[in-house]
Order: structure tokens, then C-alpha cells, then sequence
């Protein structure tokens, strides 16, 4: 048995990166996984390849900074696969995807970090209320619990949104049997525009980890499975970092 075997999740940015990870190990564990994301071709490889494994998955839409965009992309899942217990907000920008000093970056930052996981929990909340419940796991950052002296300063401020995000959604919606979580991946790449960071950089911010090395992203999204799991069913209102003991320092 798989541990999200009965369970359909929608995963935001799941046609790359850390969410297509996500993507391919929670259909691995049973679950119907709707991917979420404006990249349809990349998509499709995700979903080829999760049908290659026996799974079963759909592509939706995705732009997380618009309402009508979440709300077609529920309606869609729930069409196709008759509710939705699961939501991961994974889709995000980093602090080098604009320059340090651009007034816009901030505005273009929280708009998808921090707005698209509100949007994605106040949409997809109903829908988990018909289901009888449902987990919600967002994607922070250690740079959101932790000051960092590099990237714009969008990018730690909308992940500290995420944590408190966390914090009130896991209150406010734990009547109805929806718990929600973060999950605040260290030293890593789990986006594209890192991979610009300068290499001699991205090495001294890995050798500050206690652990001595980058995370991987299967060990954020084995994380993230369990707090979508039933076997985190106590669990919630919390941010739990993968980051090697960055922050036990």
C-alpha cells in the first residue's frame, strides 16, 4: 500500500524542479496528482513519466498570482477526479530571480510566493471541506525564519509570510479536519534561477551547513509527503526545516 493511496493532490510548480519530484513520488505512494504550473510541455514529461510507473496524473493551468486560474483549476480536478484531499504550494520564485535592488522584484516575489499560497489555501479549501478534510503543505525557506546577506529582500520576507500564513491557517481551518503545514528547505536548489548563483558563493552558503554538503531535493519531498500523509495526522501549524542544521547553529 502506498501512503497516499485514495488521495488526489494538487501541486503547484509540479513540472519541475522540487515539485515535479513531488510530483512523481506522491504517485508513486497512490496519490492522483493534478500538476499545477504555466510550463504545459514540461509538464508532460512529468506525466508521461508518472504513467510510465503506473500512476496516474493531469495537467492544470496554473498561474498561482490568479484567482480565476485556481478556481478553474479546481473545478477541473475535482471533475476529473471527484475531490481533492492534498494541496502543495510549492510554486515559487527565488531571491536571485531579479536584481538585489529591484522595487518591482518585490511586488513580482510576494505576489508568488506568498500571495499564490493564500490563494491556493482559501480555493482549495471548500473542495477539502466536501472531501471531509484534507493537508496543506506549503513551501518556505530557512530564509524566511533566518537573515541571510545575499538576494533581494522579497524573497525572505515572503517566506516568512509563508510560515505565518501557516500558523493561521492551521487554526483557523482545524475545525474542519484540514490540517496545514510548511516545510523550509535549506541550502539547495529546488529552482531554476539558483542555478545562476555563483558557484564559489553557493559553496561557502553549503559549507555553513553542519551536515557539509547541499541538501537534495528528494529530501525535502519525502518530508512534504509525510505531512501530507495520514501518519502526520497530529500534526500542524508547524514549518519544518530540511536544511542540515543550518538553524540549529
Amino acid at each position: 500500500m502506498g501512503r497516499l493511496d485514495g488521495k488526489v493532490a494538487l501541486i503547484t510548480g509540479a513540472a519541475h524542479g522540487m515539485g515535479a519530484v513531488d510530483a512523481r513520488l506522491f504517485a508513486a505512494e497512490g496519490a492522483k496528482v493534478a500538476i499545477a504550473d504555466v510550463l504545459e510541455p514540461e509538464a508532460q514529461e512529468v506525466m508521461a513519466d508518472i504513467a510510465s510507473a503506473g500512476g496516474e496524473a493531469m495537467f492544470v493551468p496554473m498561474d498561482v498570482r490568479k484567482r480565476e486560474d485556481w478556481e478553474g483549476a479546481i473545478a477541473h480536478v475535482v471533475a476529473r477526479f471527484g475531490r481533492l484531499n492534498v494541496l502543495v504550494n510549492n510554486a515559487g520564485v527565488s531571491s536571485f530571480s531579479c536584481a538585489p535592488d529591484d522595487v518591482e522584484g518585490w511586488d513580482s516575489i510576494l505576489d508568488i510566493n506568498a500571495k499564490g499560497a493564500y490563494l491556493g489555501i482559501v480555493h482549495c479549501v471548500p473542495a477539502m471541506r466536501r472531501a471531509g478534510g484534507g493537508a496543506i503543505v506549503n513551501l518556505s525557506s530557512t530564509n524566511g525564519l533566518a537573515g541571510v546577506p545575499f538576494g533581494h529582500l522579497g524573497y525572505p520576507a515572503s517566506k516568512a509570510a509563508v510560515v505565518a500564513l501557516t500558523k493561521a491557517a492551521a487554526v483557523r481551518y482545524a475545525k474542519d479536519g484540514i490540517r496545514v503545514n510548511a516545510v523550509a528547505p535549506g541550502h539547495m536548489p529546488p529552482m531554476r534561477s539558483i542555478d545562476f548563483l555563483d558557484p564559489v558563493l553557493r559553496e561557502q552558503v553549503g559549507n555553513t551547513t553542519p551536515l557539509g554538503r547541499a541538501g537534495r531535493r528528494e529530501e525535502v519531498a519525502y518530508t512534504v509527503l509525510f505531512l501530507a500523509s495520514d501518519e502526520a495526522s497530529y500534526i500542524t501549524g508547524v514549518t519544518v526545516p530540511v536544511d542540515g542544521g543550518y538553524l540549529a547553529q
